[in-house]
């Protein structure tokens, strides 16, 4: 059984502001990737778990012919909205719902860690590329690269507490794991890099509504309530004030450039 449904549920109730308020800032890591795998004119790109397709604007504007995947029906019609001429479809990361050889290039940004098998979802996308395509996956920087770890500290202490052998929110920074996790599903590790990413926020308000729209802190508020996650985000935030009222939280994701 895949992880659709739960994952799909989690963040349709914050689609829109997901998509307006977060992705644009993931910008940096969306580029860099776009530019290690050649992605432009002719390239037949899947991003999965594309969410609301900021990325897929992204890579439709450099000429790329675009197909979306999510669990998440709410986001994907934003990625209709936004890129009308994309491919997208609904499901699970661990079953691609295209045939062998599909695609020219793929990309997971910040995916791959929500399937429930990591290994059979990049094991699908493996499948689903040609011979020697690039593949491109994403995830969080180590915890001291990240300033947003007090965000995802203060969601995960409104939670249950996980089951022995969970693996948390960074657990495929660690150096070597995401090789590792390529590796074992037969993909061919290249190479790896940071980018450095800035969350930047005008005001207070508007750093907790974002955070607020994120698939584990719609956990937390079922959890907890709604008031004790905005509570415990906008005290995690406290640090993060600048002089002019504004927020900024610097980060770093890594990437792995792999050959399938």
């Amino acid at each position: 059984m895949g992880s659709a449904k739960m994952q799909g549920q989690l963040w349709g109730p914050g689609a829109r502001d997901w998509s307006e308020l977060n992705e644009p800032t993931c910008t940096p890591f969306y580029e860099a990737v776009f530019d290690a795998i050649a992605v432009g004119p002719g390239v037949a790109l899947l991003d999965a778990g594309c969410g609301g397709g900021y990325a897929l604007q992204l890579a439709a504007k450099r000429g790329a012919t675009v197909t979306g995947f999510d669990a998440c029906a709410p986001l994907l019609d934003i990625a209709r909205e936004r890129v009308p001429a994309a491919d997208i479809h609904q499901g699970d990361l661990e079953s691609l719902p295209f045939g062998e050889d599909s695609f020219d290039a793929i990309t997971g940004f910040n995916s791959v860690q929500y399937a429930a098998d990591p290994v059979a979802a990049l094991r699908e996308i493996r499948r689903v590329a040609r011979p020697g395509a690039p593949v491109g996956v994403v995830t969080w920087g180590t915890p001291e690269q990240c300033e947003s770890r007090v965000i995802l500290a203060a969601i995960g202490g409104l939670l249950p507490p996980p089951p022995p052998g969970a693996e948390g929110p960074f657990a495929l920074s660690v150096p070597g794991k995401l090789e590792e996790l390529a590796e074992a599903a037969g993909l061919t590790p290249e190479r790896a890099d940071d980018v450095p990413t800035p969350f930047i926020y005008p005001d207070l308000a508007t750093a907790v509504r974002t955070q607020l729209s994120s698939g584990p802190a719609r956990m937390a508020i079922e959890h907890a309530g709604e008031p004790s996650t905005r509570q415990a985000l906008a005290a995690a935030f406290a640090d993060s004030r600048l002089l002019d009222g504004s927020y900024r939280q610097d980060n770093s994701f890594r990437y792995l450039i792999a050959r399938a």
